[in-house]
């Protein structure tokens, strides 16, 4: 019997782990990459201290944005419950309880700030802002239509920014306007699942989705699509001042753009930018030869 109940107590514990590990939501990690955009595009992905700064400061925002993902579930688990995946979460399927998800937040939380701290002030208070935007967020935006979705965007351009402020280097304002456009692709991509995947039930998960319409949401994603293109190729015009070679990337930003529509419009998919990434081969391989193209283009004279 000791030793049924040792392998019983071993397993649950293993499934608590387990269950901490999904409260971090590290597939959701990918998205903290943008940190990287300054150290590719200012010419340092091969200068070793340069490439360790970036690397350390990628670490401080996935564990903010651990900490993100833990007070939303803590705030949405009702709402969570109601949703065909998001049921699944630690929280809201009773895996964690709120207690314990707010024990390892007060744990995680002031490491993640020290640790940014000591790699750079500027970062760290570029991190502060990350975090405080996301709590206004959970708090406040996400119930306000249009905002919603830019505050989405802001978080990805402080990670581009974090990214620069580390390493002391200069980022382009293309590259911003280019993260800018593109997150807020993701972010109507992301509302339009919502709407499509909770159906009739959309209100009730999300209050913010009752001033959504798809037709809507076409329009803004038409819009932001055409000027993120634009951009994109604006900024590949401008990259340098004899060497237009980053226009052979443009093919890669439409293919890009064109499969994410492709997956949103008609797999119904989209609700995930970062599953959605890591499980749509075509998207990955795209991603992975448009970084690869693009190095060799800046690096190589």
């Amino acid at each position: 019997m000791s030793k049924v109940s040792d392998k019983a107590e071993k397993a649950g514990i293993v499934d608590k782990i387990k269950g901490y590990v999904r409260l971090a939501r590290p597939k959701q990690w990918i998205k903290n990459l943008f940190v990287f955009a300054a150290l590719i595009f200012a010419k340092h992905v091969f200068d070793v201290d340069y490439f360790t700064k970036v690397l350390l400061a990628f670490l401080c925002f996935c564990m903010i944005s651990a900490c993100v993902y833990i007070i939303n579930d803590v705030v949405d688990a009702e709402k969570d419950r109601l949703h065909p995946k998001k049921k699944l979460r630690p929280i809201a399927s009773g895996m964690i309880s709120k207690t314990e998800a707010l024990v390892f937040l007060a744990v995680l939380l002031p490491v993640a700030v020290t640790f940014a701290f000591m790699l750079d002030t500027s970062f760290a208070l570029v991190l502060l802002l990350y975090f405080a935007n996301n709590i206004l967020y959970s708090i406040k935006v996400k119930h306000m239509v249009i905002l919603d979705v830019m505050s989405i965007a802001l978080g990805f351009l402080l990670r581009v920014i974090g990214g620069a402020l580390v390493i002391k280097v200069y980022i382009s304002p293309w590259i911003l306007l280019c993260t800018l456009l593109l997150s807020l692709f993701l972010g109507f991509s992301k509302r339009r699942n919502e709407l499509v995947v909770l159906e009739n039930g959309a209100n009730s998960h999300r209050k913010i989705l009752k001033e959504y319409s798809l037709e809507f949401i076409d329009n803004m994603l038409s819009i932001v699509t055409a000027c993120t293109v634009m951009a994109y190729s604006l900024y590949t015009f401008m990259s340098s001042n004899e060497n237009y070679y980053m226009m052979l990337t443009i093919p890669y930003v439409l293919y890009g753009i064109f499969r994410y529509q492709y997956i949103i419009y008609q797999k119904k998919e989209g609700g995930s930018p970062e599953e959605t990434v890591l499980s749509d081969l075509p998207l990955m391989i795209n991603i992975i030869l448009w970084a690869l193209t693009s190095i060799i283009i800046l690096y190589v004279e």
